[in-house]
This record gives structure tokens, C-alpha cells and sequence, in this order.
């Protein structure tokens, strides 16, 4: 996730549709539901007029700052373009609100799924479902399946890494608070500690300086930092689904708000009639696959 040069977006950032199809990335936190249920008081009713919105008649929407590219455009995800904003905007409509009744609100990433009141009516940041997190805040259904790719510098001592085990005598390195960092401790087991950096934005000018062997984010942000940013730099493989389902994306809201179910109701139905899969297409395709680190 960067904001990062408009140069090749559609060359660039994501994932072929086959491998989108079963791809399983960057954020947070071992997941456990594909679709996660909403765990929210259900509205009486999901009409516009009768949803419990911080602002009557608006629907604040959250994101971090810089809003990264694949899933912003940018950095300006008021924009509607990327997919994470298109997505937004998606759900705004099912909700009963155009484009111009969106308010933007900026919301650093580990805040959003922290503990206490938030701010925003749902935050959308590449934030994986977990059971953990749903201790704090609630989760839309999944909008999108994700996986972790590592990231190396070509001819780099991490590039011709094929197994999980090449990579534990490596320097890897991912933001605080991700499921990409999570992947590092939990699978790779690396001899050394990670390096854990605030924003992505730093462990990939660690990974340029050569602090780092690898960094590890969500494949589609993987083939962006390749192919637009470090283009020096290789994506060496993905990891498998660790937990039986797919990790997903989902929105975050207040822990028991009025909201949740009619978010979810959104999402599902977004999913049902392929708006989901059309955005996917249009934002996260146009990649080629990455091999399966075992």
C-alpha cells in the first residue's frame, strides 16, 4: 500500500483474476471466519433515513494517511478510484448515500481496530478479520481474500529464497500490527527478530538500503512495490493459507454499533451481484502469479 508514481498501475498492482479467485494479505492478524459475521446490534431498518450515522444524513468513512496504492489512487481516496476506495463508494450507494454525502476522515491503521469509541461510521484499510480484534471493534462480511508475499532486492540474499526455510536465516522486516508481520513470527520463525516498522513506507526504504533481506506485504501491494516503486526489487513468492480459510478484508466499525448489520447486508449484496468482483478486476488485475513458498 503506497501512495506512490501514477506510472503503472494497471501493469502493476495486483493479482491475475485466477489468482485473486484464490488468493488469500497485508494487514492484521491471524483471521478466522471467511465471511465474518456481524457481531453489531441489528438495525430495525438499513433505509438511509433511519441509520444511526455519526453525522445525520453523512457517512464518515476512515482510512490511513497516505491512502496506498492499489487501494487508493493518489492518496486521495475521496477519488473513487483504486480499489478500496471503489469499494467505499459501493457500499455508500447500497446504504442509500452518494458520493457526495461520503465524508473522508484520516485514521492511522493500528487506531482503527483499536479499543474505545471511534470516530468514523466504518473505517476501510486493508484490516484482516480476526478474533482478536473482534474483541474491540465489530467487521463487516470480507470483501476481499488476501495473501502475504515477500518482498527482495534482485540478486539480494532473500531472491532466490524457494521455501519457508530459506527465509529464517534472513533479515525480514513489516509494519507493526499487520498480518504480514504476523507471518514472519508465526510461520517463518525467522533466527532473527523482525524488523517492525510504523508505515510500510519505512520498511521498504529499509528494504532499499539493505537493513532488511525481505519485507513482507499483501501480494496485490507486492506487485505495486515491484513493478512502480522499487522496481529493483523481485516478489520471491507467496505464502499458502495458514488457517483453513481464506484471511479476509473487512470493514471496521464501532464495537456493537447499530451499523453493522446493514454494512455487512451491503457487502454481501455487493458480493452477490458481482460488483465485488468487477472492482477486483478493474483495480487488483493484470499480474502475474506468484510461485508458493512451502
Amino acid at each position: 500500500m503506497h501512495p506512490a508514481p501514477r506510472a503503472p498501475r494497471r501493469a502493476v498492482a495486483a493479482v491475475t483474476v485466477a489468482l485473486l479467485a484464490t488468493a488469500v494479505g497485508c494487514a492484521p492478524q491471524p483471521e478466522e471466519k471467511a465471511s465474518a459475521a456481524p457481531s453489531g446490534s441489528a438495525a430495525k431498518s438499513c433505509a438511509k433515513g433511519s441509520l444511526a450515522t455519526r453525522t445525520a444524513g453523512k457517512l464518515t468513512i476512515a482510512t490511513d494517511e497516505p491512502a496506498y496504492e492499489p487501494w487508493f489512487k493518489d492518496d486521495k481516496p475521496a477519488n473513487g478510484k483504486g480499489f478500496e476506495s471503489a469499494v467505499a463508494y459501493a457500499v455508500a450507494k447500497r446504504l442509500g448515500y452518494d458520493k457526495s454525502a461520503v465524508v473522508w476522515q484520516s485514521v492511522p491503521f493500528n487506531k482503527a481496530f483499536a479499543p474505545g469509541v471511534k470516530t468514523f461510521d466504518f473505517d476501510i484499510n486493508q484490516v484482516s478479520i480476526s478474533a482478536e480484534r473482534k474483541n474491540a471493534v465489530d467487521f463487516s462480511s470480507g470483501y476481499y481474500d488476501v495473501r502475504q508475499a515477500v518482498i527482495a532486492l534482485k540478486g539480494g540474499k532473500a531472491a532466490a529464497a524457494k521455501s519457508i526455510a530459506d527465509l529464517r536465516k534472513l533479515k525480514l522486516g513489516a509494519q507493526v500490527g499487520t498480518t504480514s508481520l504476523d507471518y514472519i513470527t508465526d510461520i517463518v520463525k525467522p533466527a532473527q527478530d523482525a524488523a517492525v516498522y510504523a508505515k510500510n513506507d519505512q520498511a521498504k526504504s529499509a528494504l532499499k538500503n539493505g537493513q532488511v533481506d525481505a519485507i513482507v506485504t499483501d501480494l496485490p501491494t507486492a506487485f505495486y512495490i515491484t513493478a512502480a516503486e522499487v522496481t529493483n526489487a523481485k516478489i520471491v513468492g507467496q505464502f499458502e493459507n495458514q488457517t483453513g480459510t481464506p484471511e479476509q478484508f473487512g470493514l471496521v466499525l464501532d464495537k456493537g454499533s447499530a451499523l453493522t448489520s446493514c454494512v455487512s447486508g451491503a457487502v454481501d449484496a455487493l458480493r452477490k451481484d458481482g460488483t465485488l468482483a468487477r472492482i477486483e478486476k478493474q483495480w487488483l488485475s493484470d499480474a502475474v502469479d506468484a510461485p508458493v513458498l512451502k
